[in-house]
């Protein structure tokens, strides 16, 4: 298998371009090359794909070319990309090919979100795939990327803000992007951001290790890199380098080649983002180092945890509009898993009965015999429990601890230390015995599953 694996990058580096899009979009046994001739040639003289009228071209990749189109019915531009295997794809393989083409089209029409493409139709037309799409009147973050047209640093965090927020519903609706990147998010004319180009997403259910490596060189993860299986932190990572690159003007990895790109991936830091333009702030830095940590348990567990550090430093930039309201955080309380049976109204409630704080990695937060009745949720990292100095668990986002302190009255049983920078909600109980039944009812609940997971666990 490693000769095999050997053979296929030698391959790859020979043939360059062609090559590295033989392992970008396919499995080891696929083929694949850029959009061939007889296909654009084909395409020439094409006025109408199923009711849209072809307008003019925007654009063209590697499975495909965009235009610009018309619904005559609802006298609306659209987006539209063609695709066709070429001609040395036959059989199987070309159903294999239009299978992944229409993975965009299945992954996106999942996602009703005003900051994630629409997807309005799909289908067949002769022997061309094609997919209907929301026309987005504006450039992509890839104009943003140069150090003599840079963004205002307090906007780079809000379009990231942003960002996040839009990819955390992609991740809640098991929808993998893998191959976030400045170039597939866009900016309309009123400057709304949308996320593009699903065509190499993948669904959590349907997830399986990747057969290739897949992705786009300078943005793709660890994982990637090494072939493994991609979760939603790898779009983290992927973020974590756009982010890098609005706010330097240089991409935190670049090489001569693909190898030398996907080296620094899995084994060197990027440069210093303040050596590059002294002006960022510190706490910008701090955020993106974690995104682009190595370890995907290092990173942000969730887009959300990413937003809600982005919303902390958008408090300490000058200028920034106020994009981050009161309700992203109800929103970002609400994604947790333990409040899932809440009502946003509830959690407004909630939050008013508790304080949300920010835990360092190695700090105890309640100790083994101490009396206090007050619990915590964590809303992202990690926590160990100890008892008499022996670990007996570690519990992470979406669990509770210090409840039976609460439910008893008694002192604390046990201890209990960030395992990783955490960000927790801690809630009162006195303040919590003065909400509506049905909130606290709720709580019980979810308290009495948390302690039911955690015997199937240990049993």
């Amino acid at each position: 298998m490693k000769e095999k694996r050997k053979n296929k990058k030698t391959e790859t580096k020979k043939h360059g371009l062609t090559g590295w899009l033989k392992v970008k979009f396919l499995g080891e046994d696929e083929t694949a090359g850029p959009v061939d001739i007889q296909f654009l040639s084909d395409l020439q003289d094409i006025k109408v794909v199923g009711r849209y009228e072809i307008i003019g071209k925007l654009g063209q990749g590697s499975m495909g070319v965009v235009y610009l189109g018309k619904d005559p019915y609802i006298n609306r531009n659209v987006g539209i990309k063609i695709s066709r295997p070429s001609a040395e794809i036959e059989g199987e393989k070309a159903d294999k090919y239009r299978e992944r083409f229409f993975i965009e089209a299945q992954s996106v029409g999942r996602l009703m979100h005003p900051n994630i493409v629409a997807i309005y139709d799909a289908g067949m037309y002769k022997d061309f795939c094609y997919i209907t799409m929301e026309y987005i009147d504006g450039p992509t973050l890839e104009k943003f990327c140069s150090k003599d047209n840079l963004l205002p640093i307090n906007k780079v965090v809000e379009i990231m803000f942003v960002t996040c927020k839009a990819l955390d519903f992609a991740h809640k609706k098991e929808v993998i992007h893998r191959d976030i990147k400045p170039s597939n998010i866009m900016l309309n004319k009123a400057g709304a951001v949308r996320i593009t180009d699903f065509g190499i997403a993948q669904i959590k259910s349907e997830q399986t290790a990747s057969r290739g490596i897949i992705g786009s060189p300078s943005y793709m993860s660890p994982e990637q890199v090494k072939e493994e299986t991609v979760e939603d932190k790898s779009d983290i990572f992927s973020l974590g380098c756009v982010f890098y690159e609005l706010l330097t003007g240089e991409k935190a990895f670049s090489g001569d080649n693909y190898f030398s790109i996907m080296y620094k991936i899995a084994n060197e830091e990027p440069v210093s983002m303040r050596k590059i333009r002294p002006q960022i702030p510190e706490i910008l830095v701090k955020i993106t180092k974690k995104a682009l940590a190595k370890n995907p348990n290092q990173r942000y567990q969730s887009c959300m945890d990413f937003a809600y550090d982005l919303r902390v430093a958008l408090r300490g930039l000058k200028g920034s509009i106020k994009t981050v309201k009161a309700v992203d955080v109800i929103d970002y309380v609400h994604s947790v898993p333990f409040f899932e049976n809440f009502t946003k109204n509830q959690v407004k409630g909630i939050m008013n009965a508790s304080n949300i704080i920010k835990v360092p990695k190695g700090k105890v937060v309640v100790t083994e015999g101490e009396i206090d009745d007050s619990f915590y949720i964590i809303l992202s990292g990690r926590v160990v429990v100890q008892k008499s100095k022996k670990m007996i668990a570690q519990i992470g986002r979406g669990e509770c601890f210090g409840e039976m302190s609460y439910l008893s009255g008694q002192a604390r049983t046990a201890s209990v230390a960030a395992d990783t920078d955490c960000i927790m909600m801690k809630i009162s109980a006195i303040l919590l015995d003065k909400s509506p039944e049905t909130v606290q009812l709720h709580f019980l609940k979810n308290f009495a599953m948390t302690l039911l997971n955690r015997l199937s666990s240990s049993s």
